[in-house]
């Protein structure tokens, strides 16, 4: 869950629409920007990177701390829609093949415009409108992952308190133990406070916890499957349908997703160059595969066709190792919460002050004060009624997921797309990142649109 929270706040905008560095990550040094050409040694697009900067096992880590995240919790599930095991397993892979390459991408943009956010790329490649609309969806991203955090919040105390009274499914629920009432007290009093100050400095204690608790739960699933005793459903071996395919891909995207944060963890490093950042996102990448793929595996064998979209509601309430995981998972999204609130405020902050030209210099402090004030409650507020009546995490993930594919896919071709087009156009190379592009924005667009409009009939049709 801060993994997810890492994520979003690496895509940080300051007041005015300043770009700053990630929190936690070594701030990037004033090297001078080298522009790569299309054929160079591979080695090229690289900014200059910090004295004593990340070195690459440290940007693997950090790379992974922004993958892993709540979306895991969901992976059993979208391996059951994908057709079961193998099909999962070999949809991830296709996947993966765009989800590297739009990684690689950004870096090359990143070197050559000396961009140290994701949506400083997007606007240096392709223009303040299309910068525009990337931060809109940053925002909107961070919304939707903060609605499933709270939903994993109200999910969690839910079995817990189950756990603690001793209560059935069919006994009735007290007053004080309902979801409803649970989650709001628990948001109300430990998250909202939390959302409230300017500046946060407690991310990076979130971090850690964040990687070790979602290790845990990995952990846990799999030696739970190898201990048996679990009820299960059929367990299938080809997908029913290719809409049913189609329905796991927002849910790898969602978990994969790291690349709105890959420009400054890139800029981060000690000599950043396209060569050293492919061996960081293939190690990376092989780590959250393995974590992944050993969740989604070991959960759907574990309970087949009627594994829950949230794997944890699957396990009896009473059982002590899952009981933990469930707490790993409470007190990782307390923490991540503010920070990714903090990161869409910080990006519609930076919108508003572009469109109305205030000059936050200028401006009273006051008028600042409030102003944050209001935004972060009306962000709590909204993001805590849609959570109380969202019956699982799989619904949001479904509507956000396309837009982590617009984060893998169409951003990044759009922007090779514009750099090649800049650069040179006459090469084999050249016109082989064209049709490269295309094939990423094409893909990306179908994915946003498809699993936005099933995300929405699945909606409409069970309500």
């Amino acid at each position: 869950m801060a993994a997810r929270g890492d994520d979003q706040r690496a895509a940080l905008l300051g007041a005015g629409g300043r770009a700053e560095c990630s929190p936690g990550l070594p701030a990037p040094g004033a090297g001078s920007v080298n522009a790569p050409a299309l054929g160079g040694d591979g080695g090229g697009g690289g900014g200059g990177g910090a004295e004593g900067g990340t070195a690459a096992a440290g940007a693997v880590f950090i790379v992974v701390n922004a993958a892993l995240g709540a979306g895991l919790l969901n992976f059993p599930a979208a391996f059951g829609d994908a057709g079961g095991v193998v099909a999962g397993f070999s949809l991830q892979m296709v996947l993966l093949v765009f989800i590297v390459s739009g990684l690689l991408v950004l870096a090359l943009c990143a070197g050559r415009s000396g961009a140290r956010t994701y949506q400083e790329v997007v606007r240096a490649q392709c223009g303040a409108h299309a910068g525009a609309v990337c931060e809109g969806c940053i925002a909107l991203y961070t919304f939707g992952t903060c609605v499933t955090f709270l939903v994993i919040v109200g999910d969690q105390l839910d079995m817990l308190v189950q756990a603690v009274s001793h209560r059935t499914h069919v006994a009735p629920v007290p007053w004080f133990c309902d979801r409803r009432f649970t989650i709001s007290v628990v948001s109300v009093v430990l998250i909202l406070p939390l959302c409230f100050p300017r500046e946060i400095g407690f991310q990076k204690y979130a971090s850690l916890f964040g990687v070790l608790g979602t290790w845990y739960v990995t952990g846990v699933i799999i030696v739970k499957f190898f201990l048996g005793g679990y009820k299960h459903g059929e367990i299938i071996t080809r997908p029913s349908s290719l809409a049913a395919v189609f329905n796991a891909i927002p849910t790898i995207c969602f978990g994969f997703q790291c690349h709105v944060s890959s420009v400054p963890i890139y800029h981060s490093m000690r000599r950043p160059t396209l060569a050293r950042w492919g061996g960081v996102v293939t190690a990376a990448t092989l780590i959250c595969l393995l974590v992944y793929t050993g969740t989604g595996v070991c959960g759907y064998l574990t309970f087949g066709a009627s594994v829950s979209p949230d794997v944890l509601l699957s396990y009896p309430s009473g059982d002590v190792a899952i009981a933990i995981a469930r707490l790993f998972l409470i007190v990782t999204v307390l923490t991540s919460y503010p920070i990714l609130h903090f990161c869409g405020r910080a990006v519609l902050e930076g919108l508003w002050l572009r469109w109305t030209g205030v000059c936050t210099e200028a401006e009273p402090p006051g008028r600042e004060r409030r102003r944050r004030a209001a935004q972060t409650l009306g962000w709590f507020l909204l993001s805590l009624l849609l959570a109380i009546f969202t019956p699982d995490i799989g619904r949001v993930i479904a509507l956000i997921g396309g837009l982590a594919a617009a984060f893998i896919l169409i951003f990044p071709g759009l922007c090779l797309l514009c750099f090649v087009l800049n650069t040179e156009r006459e090469s084999i190379l050249a016109r082989l990142l064209l049709g490269w592009s295309c094939v990423m924005v094409t893909l990306g667009t179908f994915l946003l649109v498809q699993s936005t409009a099933a995300a929405i009939e699945r909606d409409v049709r069970h309500h």
